[in-house]
């Protein structure tokens, strides 16, 4: 049987309801109890002491210290009051324990009326207060309260002349918590009832966005990225689906990414190699006449190089997934980079007759960093500006030495960038104006691997562009922080000269 983690979450919710109410239950009877038996026992005590007034204020003194009670059917009278009013039974004893007056009310059977040594004792010598069988005087468990009958002599001083007892039967305090447990039973099974329901509707509530997040996750296995999951609340679980339903749609993105890129590469594999087998064909079966062999192969050399850069690309890119992507920095002439790669593109720049600015008096400038990686970065954007300025058009070139760093910038004259897409140019196969011929063979890779580099160096890349009139990427490197040369003193300089 499959333990889903509504009947795990119903389960456990029961068990603490139930374990709530045992609780509740067993401290309620402890309270009960002891209110009860506190109250009891001080009714008793209450009504002990004024038998015991009445019967001190009834004696009379026959000889010194000898006392008998005038007036017996009064005090039985007011006896049998008491009795009847608290259910209890009462007994008038002498010093010795024996009964003088009793009135029953109890309703239990008493074995004997006088009262052990021990129990007088303790009466005789202030309020004693018990719950037992009273020393075999009754059967069944009893709560007894005695109180010393004292009397005042002729000089002042008291005399301790016998003692009256109270007696309650327990058996009424059982009959009451047997009732008190039954109307706790009955309330317990309704709100226990309640309570299960309650904590059903809330289970499920709160599951259910559960399983639609399973439902959803095996939908994504089988490659459905459609469904979303409702979200009903601003809760944790709420928060839970509004990140399922955000990593849904990145993986629909990712999915859509992953099949471009798949054709793209498809495409850019194709291409070159369906070029280069088919010249390379009519070279060796002699339909490319000899005198035409050399063009053709200038044209395979180009694709054998679209084909390099191709891999090259790949390859950085997935060193860049991996975090293998590592700086081998070395000191470096950051002009003749920018040269080296700007006579990458001599001839296209001629066949489209660009005018490149800014390097008219250009000297050295050595910077820090990895001279491959930065020749990339040039590379790339100076491809980029060569593929979308106008015939005709200008490419500037700006080499900033500053303070603190050293900026590049690259700037072509062109159609520019739209306003709304100049954000998403450095994401992985973004591909602007996807419409123009210039940017068929792109796979949107080389500004997210220049971006990349440019910040392993610690720097920054930033655009600039204006609608029909020109783009602008600029990024800069920090410098190398040199150590404080030490100074030299006044031997130091004389031991030079030597």
């Amino acid at each position: 049987m499959q333990k889903t983690l509504f009947k795990k979450y119903l389960r456990v919710t029961s068990l603490i309801i139930l374990i709530s109410f045992f609780l509740l239950g067993l401290v309620m009877l402890v309270f009960v109890k002891s209110y009860w038996q506190d109250e009891k026992l001080d009714l008793l005590k209450r009504n002990a002491t004024s038998i015991a007034e009445i019967a001190a204020g009834s004696a009379t003194s026959v000889k010194e210290d000898n006392y008998i009670l005038l007036d017996g059917e009064k005090m039985q009278a007011f006896m049998n009051a008491f009795s009847a009013n608290i259910e209890a039974d009462i007994f008038v004893t002498n010093r010795q324990g024996d009964s003088v007056l009793t009135a029953y009310g109890s309703g239990g059977a008493v074995n004997r009326t006088n009262f052990s040594e021990n129990m007088m004792e303790k009466a005789l010598l202030g309020p004693y207060s018990s719950m037992g069988d009273g020393d075999g005087i009754y059967d069944t468990p009893n709560y007894i309260v005695g109180v010393p009958v004292r009397v005042v002599n002729g000089d002042g001083t008291k005399s301790t002349i016998g003692a009256v007892f109270t007696a309650f039967s327990a058996r009424s305090f059982n009959a009451y918590r047997d009732e008190l447990v039954k109307m706790f039973a009955l309330a317990a099974v309704a709100a226990f009832l309640v309570a299960f329901c309650i904590s059903w509707l809330f289970s499920y509530k709160l599951v259910r966005p559960l399983r639609d997040m399973a439902i959803a996750a095996r939908s994504f296995g089988q490659g459905n990225f459609s469904i979303r999951v409702p979200v009903t609340s601003q809760d944790e679980i709420g928060q839970l689906a509004a990140a399922f339903n955000n990593m849904a749609t990145s993986l629909a993105s990712g999915e859509s990414v992953r099949r471009n890129f798949i054709a793209n590469v498809s495409h850019e594999l194709k291409t070159p190699m369906t070029t280069i087998a088919g010249f390379i064909d009519g070279i060796l079966d002699g339909t490319i006449p000899p005198e035409k062999q050399s063009y053709y192969l200038k044209i395979v050399s180009q694709e054998v190089k679209r084909l390099s850069r191709l891999v090259r690309t790949m390859l950085d890119l997935s060193r860049i997934d991996s975090g293998e992507l590592r700086l081998h920095p070395a000191r470096f002439d950051l002009t003749n980079t920018i040269l080296v790669a700007l006579l990458s593109f001599e001839k296209s720049i001629e066949d489209k007759n660009i005018q490149v600015l800014g390097l008219e008096n250009a000297e050295s400038l050595y910077v820090d960093g990895d001279p491959d990686m930065i020749h990339q970065v040039v590379y790339n954007l100076i491809e980029n500006a060569v593929k979308f300025t106008n015939e005709g058009g200008y490419i500037q070139l700006i080499i900033r030495d500053q303070p603190s760093c050293v900026s590049v910038a690259v700037k072509n004259s062109g159609a520019g960038i739209p306003a709304d897409e100049i954000a998403l140019i450095f994401d992985r196969f973004y591909k602007t104006d996807k419409s123009r011929s210039q940017d068929k063979n792109g796979m949107g890779l080389g500004l997210y691997i220049v971006r990349t580099i440019i910040k392993l160096h610690g720097g920054e890349i930033t655009v600039q562009s204006v609608e029909n009139e020109y783009c602008q990427f600029e990024f800069w490197i920090p410098k190398r922080e040199e150590p404080p040369k030490p100074k030299t003193g006044k031997k130091d300089k004389e031991l030079a000269k030597e």
